[in-house]
């Protein structure tokens, strides 16, 4: 990851942590669907491995990607798909478990980390070997009640994402609770939703996350103004 690609990793994460998981999306159409995310403010996405010809989509978007957006594979789980990802200079590495022999090795290869974990054990395991961020999934299943109950025991300064089970109506709930991104898979993208929808879907999440924030900081901006 170069200087550029790092400090736009740094920026969505403090602004904009929201990832589009476009799994199953093919080739001829990953541009279409591309385009429409950027326009409506995502800066992470992520083409699944176990998508139709994986590489080929993410080679064709990593290509052209805006400087200000970060494109890669999830699904990731062997060593080499990291070597591939640095190739195709396609930072954005995420799993849907904590090896750490693959989080060692995309950090070496100058990639970015988003770890899929559920227990404490696995959360901490990934922190160790170097995850950028966490991935908490099923984290419909999971609830937040069970995120509150584990959050006190990660680290402070690891963003944890929830994936699984989560779209606009509950993304409040979770924002609530402390976490600090999401993942949007088929409430966003599946196979047979043209582009159009899917920039439509994007933008209403885009907009629910930037009402969340304004929400959170007037309401901090209230309680410090309450200490005085």
């Amino acid at each position: 990851m170069n200087e550029t690609q790092r400090a736009a990793l740094d920026a969505a994460l403090e602004e904009l942590p929201l990832v589009a998981i476009l799994r199953g999306i093919r080739p001829e159409e990953i541009d279409k669907v591309f385009d429409e995310l950027v326009a409506a403010g995502f800066r992470l996405i992520e083409i699944p491995l176990n998508s139709p010809l994986p590489w080929k989509s993410i080679e064709k978007v990593a290509a052209r990607c805006p400087e200000h957006v970060l494109v890669g594979a999830g699904t990731v789980l062997e060593v080499d798909d990291t070597a591939e990802l640095a190739r195709l200079n396609a930072p954005l590495m995420v799993t849907p478990n904590s090896d750490p022999e693959v989080i060692r090795a995309g950090v070496e290869q100058g990639l970015a980390p988003l770890v899929g974990c559920m227990t404490p054990s696995e959360a901490l395991s990934a922190a160790r070997a170097g995850a950028t961020a966490l991935k908490l999934f099923p984290a419909g299943r999971l609830g937040t009640g069970y995120f509150k109950d584990i959050s006190a025991i990660l680290p402070p300064e690891l963003p944890v994402f929830a994936v699984g089970g989560i779209d606009k109506s509950n993304m409040s709930d979770w924002h609530g609770v402390g976490i600090r991104g999401f993942g949007f898979g088929s409430n966003l993208y599946r196979p047979g939703r043209s582009a159009a929808e899917v920039g439509e879907v994007a933008r209403e999440l885009v907009a629910e996350w930037r009402r969340l924030e304004e929400l959170y900081t007037m309401t901090e901006l209230f309680e410090h103004e309450g200490d005085q």
